[in-house]
């Protein structure tokens, strides 16, 4: 019920939004776009996403797991429709991407854990990372718009400072987190797929710590592809707001990327409402037109639509019980 709920008032909120929408000049801004600008923002788009694909590939080479770029490509990008949907932060999909991965391409259920959690690992820190940077630059930044950014900054570091402690206790402190993990689970612990979870538990131990002695480098390259991938988001980011001739100064831009990537933060599906309702009010608040505001919540959307269609198309393939290899038994 929760979720139709949350649904409903994500709709709701963008239904209000769009109503106040002048469509006139919002298409008039959109179909001014030359066939070169649509070309080189595809390319942008499609550069982020081979460069998060890669990161995981990367990962899972120093786990010596047998996924090519493209399979870890059609999972990633299929987990993608499910974690839009379900209200949060953009999770939601692991677990599915976790049993494609055991289930089509023979990956231990350990293994397939650890390389999408090493990512996921690497998704949040950055991103927080990435948006404290973002409000630091603004608290040192004049601007027209008071805002008080001291209590998301202080928010932020604490939540880079737990992913930092919880990384650590992880490595050096398995024992509980295996005690933690059967005391939690202990009601199914007579469960056919939970009779070995203290063999799994100690073959992930050890495919991390293997990872953290031994695969450093690659590690290294974990974190550089995740930084050319911000980079990325923030040049296409950039690029849509000159496309729309908004200005680009470094104020009015840091500012902009800030609300859009916190708005994506709200527990709402896919951001839909928070995304709209942030850059309206930003828009206003810096007195820039609303048409460019529209156009770039079209352009935002209409990127996220053909992403998520290119997700939906694989999830019968990967859904097929036909396909890949046979898989391993737990």
């Amino acid at each position: 019920m929760s979720r139709y709920v949350t649904w409903l008032i994500a709709f709701a909120l963008a239904a209000w939004i769009v109503s106040r929408l002048p469509f006139t000049e919002l298409m008039q801004t959109i179909t001014n776009l030359q066939f070169s600008q649509w070309i080189i923002w595809t390319s942008l788009n499609l550069l982020v996403i081979a460069l998060l694909t890669g990161r995981w590939l990367v990962l899972t080479r120093a786990m010596a797991l047998p996924c090519s770029f493209l399979q870890l490509l059609q999972i990633r990008q299929a987990g993608q429709v499910i974690s839009f949907v379900t209200p949060g932060p953009q999770f939601g999909g692991e677990p599915l991407q976790i049993y494609w991965l055991w289930r089509h391409y023979t990956v231990p259920i350990h293994n397939a854990f650890l390389a999408l959690g090493l990512d996921r690992f690497y998704e949040l820190w950055i991103n927080f990372a990435v948006l404290l940077l973002a409000v630091l630059t603004l608290l040192t930044t004049r601007s027209a718009i008071v805002v008080d950014w001291y209590p998301i900054a202080f928010v932020l570091v604490g939540l880079i400072g737990l992913m930092g402690l919880f990384g650590w206790f992880v490595i050096s402190q398995p024992s509980r987190i295996k005690t933690w993990i059967k005391r939690l689970t202990r009601r199914w612990h007579d469960h056919d797929r939970l009779r070995n979870l203290d063999t799994h538990l100690t073959q992930l131990n050890k495919s991390l710590q293997r990872v953290m002695t031994t695969q450093r480098p690659a590690l290294g390259v974990a974190l550089a592809l995740s930084l050319l991938a911000w980079a990325a988001m923030i040049g296409e980011f950039w690029f849509l707001l000159s496309l729309l001739g908004i200005p680009t100064d470094l104020p009015t831009f840091v500012f902009l990327f800030t609300v859009v990537r916190l708005a994506f933060l709200l527990p709402l599906p896919g951001g839909v409402g928070s995304v709209e309702a942030g850059l309206f009010w930003a828009f206003q608040a810096l007195g820039l037109p609303l048409p460019a505001a529209a156009a770039l919540i079209v352009l935002m959307r209409l990127r996220d639509v053909i992403i998520l269609l290119a997700g939906a198309a694989l999830l019968p393939r990967l859904q097929s019980a036909n396909n890949g290899a046979n898989a391993k038994a737990l």
